[in-house]
């Protein structure tokens, strides 16, 4: 015998509306009006088996739904395990700035080792555009990792130009195909590099040495208005 609190649990919500309105016009409680609704759903077969298949259906429903949920946890979780950097690896960041493009070139790189001990590098490079800028940059961190002993470095910039040309095998822009070839030469100096594209935003101190860089150089050769 299903009770009106089973038969309220596995019916679903047409068979409920169905049954308040059949309560309705035949004075009948709800709950034999849904009893009556279930019935005629189960058809020959007892209702205690329409009450078994939809409790499974329903498990089965919970289970998936909650196997979807865990995956998207999981895959969450390895998202942002994949985003931090490994303890033992040296981080570089890069980036080259111009003012105006082409222009005047500010330079900008900071390298951070393992144990937290951080490397700037900031300096004008004379006159290019952008692309030649952060060419130079990647070049000046890379160099400086070399001179500092890392095994193991994980470069970040924002130029996803430069950073596709260099870890291409040949194209990119003729012009910068001397600085493409330096920094492959470079890279192939370390044991295990990465390279890889960071937004703007998360750039802000290898930005901030670039745009130093190019003050410097203005003050320098205008040193009253300094």
């Amino acid at each position: 015998m299903c009770t009106a609190a089973e038969l309220s649990e596995i019916a679903y919500k047409k068979e409920k509306s169905a049954s308040l309105r059949l309560a309705k016009r035949l004075g009948i409680s709800e709950e034999a009006a849904l009893s009556e609704i279930l019935s005629k759903v189960a058809g020959s077969s007892p209702l205690n088996e329409l009450l078994t298949r939809r409790l499974q259906e329903k498990a089965h429903i919970a289970a998936k739904l909650a196997a979807h949920k865990q995956a998207k946890l999981t895959a969450r979780a390895q998202k942002q395990a994949s985003r931090q950097p490994d303890a033992s690896a040296w981080l570089a960041w890069f980036d080259g700035s111009c003012h105006p493009n082409p222009g005047k070139m500010g330079i900008g790189g900071l390298l951070k080792s393992p144990q937290g001990t951080e490397t700037e590098i900031s300096f004008h490079a004379g006159i290019g555009d952008s692309s030649e800028a952060e060419y130079i940059a990647l070049i000046s961190v890379l160099e400086t990792a070399i001179q500092a002993g890392a095994d193991k470095l994980m470069i970040y910039g924002d130029s996803q130009v430069v950073i596709n040309d260099v870890l291409s095998q040949s194209g990119g822009a003729t012009i910068l195909s001397a600085q493409r070839l330096k920094a492959q030469c470079l890279i192939a100096r370390l044991p295990q590099v990465s390279l890889n594209w960071i937004p703007r935003h998360r750039n802000a101190q290898a930005d901030a040495l670039s745009q130093q860089a190019i003050r410097n150089s203005a003050a320098a050769a205008n040193p009253q208005q300094a």
